[in-house]
């Protein structure tokens, strides 16, 4: 038997008026995820537990068979995890996003304006160059920094304080980040870096281009998403099955690293609507001629959803049923017998333009129980699942893994 898990982040959403109270599932042409859910058995899961905070981490977490509450341990340890950072019992890792802030005419700190989370989604080489220079010129015994993907870096604190309130920047687009700016006892040394890295930034050659080309530049750091080093216990000794993992972000392979996965990188993953769709799907069905289960993870509904932007988000759902669910599930009729989950790991809708944590719809497809036969003749893939009659419902998301191998709701550890 073979298992292949399908995660289009952030793809569910809430109805929209220009959409006709639809959402984009709902709007989206996706023949195959439909395909699935007429033949397969639907559901929903919450994957974000009452009291998390709606994150890409938590969610994934859990879908993996994880239970936050036991195991989660911060978002920027997971990627440290993944970049081969060997956090110590004190170090605490932070996310550290290069961002866009309207400062305005006041110039102040409180009134700036978080305009863009992504920094106009820099690219790797510029903001490596960027971090690699903030490293040389902030960083020192207590404090490093580390390139990573586009936006995406690490600042690891030795002997730091995990308890500092912070917000994902994603959280506030368009806002004010006066009352979002990290709080409690050790924030004032965040803060400190900040403003010392507006002043290196301000200058920096990188921008200076950005400038002169009319893109937005990344004029400051931002910390969130903090931890300290992750402990999990292996898939494979909770459900004897070897497992690979397919992802653009380093979150999610960071996930896959502390789960003993082996971690596929497909070139021209990026992470956004121009991604390497297809090769993903090719390195899925390759890996699976190896292991037992491969956890396919596509980003750009999310970055679509974090953007507010209607267009390319219909656009990376639609890419992502046509040139990775629909491969996928045609090639794995050469395994014989296999099974496969497709979800969301949690909504972004437009509307708010952040993470929610309302429960997700989920198929499971089983080779074995469909053949060609129709369950539901009427039903698509979307939110309205949630609405069916007789559908199984996991109140408890991190359960849904092991019925998703298993079949049923065995015992298994937590």
């Amino acid at each position: 038997m073979k298992f292949v898990v399908l995660v289009g982040d952030g793809m569910a959403d809430r109805p929209l008026k220009k959409l006709g109270y639809r959402t984009c599932l709902q709007a989206a042409r996706t023949p195959n995820m439909d395909r699935l859910a007429r033949e397969g058995e639907r559901g929903i899961a919450r994957t974000i537990p009452r009291g998390f905070d709606p994150g890409s981490d938590v969610a994934n977490l859990s879908i993996l068979g994880y239970a936050p509450a036991k195991y989660y341990s911060g978002r920027a340890p997971l990627e440290a995890a993944y970049r081969g950072i060997e956090l110590g019992p004190s170090d605490v890792a932070f996310r550290c996003n290069l961002v866009t802030l309207n400062f305005g005419d006041s110039g102040s700190r409180e009134a700036a304006v978080m305009d863009d989370y992504s920094a106009g989604h820099i690219t790797s080489k510029e903001a490596g160059s960027i971090i690699r220079d903030i490293h040389r010129k902030l960083g020192g015994k207590d404090v490093s920094f580390y390139p990573g993907v586009s936006y995406r870096h690490l600042m690891v604190w030795r002997k730091g304080n995990e308890k500092i309130r912070c917000t994902p920047p994603h959280d506030i687009t368009g806002r004010k980040i006066g009352d979002h700016l990290p709080r409690g006892r050790g924030a004032d040394i965040l803060l400190k870096i900040m403003d010392q890295a507006q002043q290196v930034l301000l200058s920096h050659p990188v921008n200076r281009s950005r400038r002169k080309r009319g893109l937005r530049e990344a004029n400051s750091l931002w910390f969130w998403g903090q931890g300290k080093k992750s402990a999990m216990p292996r898939f494979a000794d909770k459900y004897g099955l070897s497992g690979a993992l397919i992802s653009a972000v380093d979150l999610t392979k960071g996930l896959g690293m502390c789960s003993g996965f082996e971690i596929i990188n497909v070139k021209g993953a990026t992470g956004y609507i121009d991604t390497n769709y297809e090769g993903k799907a090719r390195a899925a069905l390759r890996a699976l001629r190896k292991h037992d289960l491969v956890y396919v993870h596509v980003e750009a509904p999310d970055e679509a959803g974090h953007q507010g932007d209607l267009k390319a988000k219909i656009q990376a759902i639609e890419d992502f049923d046509a040139k990775v669910v629909g491969p996928i599930a045609e090639g794995m009729k050469r395994f014989g017998e296999y099974s496969i989950l497709l979800m969301p790991d949690h909504a972004t809708p437009l509307s708010v333009m952040t993470h929610t944590d309302e429960p997700v719809p989920f198929v499971i497809f089983r080779s074995r129980q469909s053949q060609g036969k129709e369950r539901g003749r009427a039903c698509a893939y979307s939110e309205a699942i949630a609405r069916m009659k007789g559908i199984r419902v996991f109140e408890k998301g991190h359960e849904l893994m092991n019925y998703f191998i298993r079949g049923r709701r065995g015992a298994v550890a937590p």
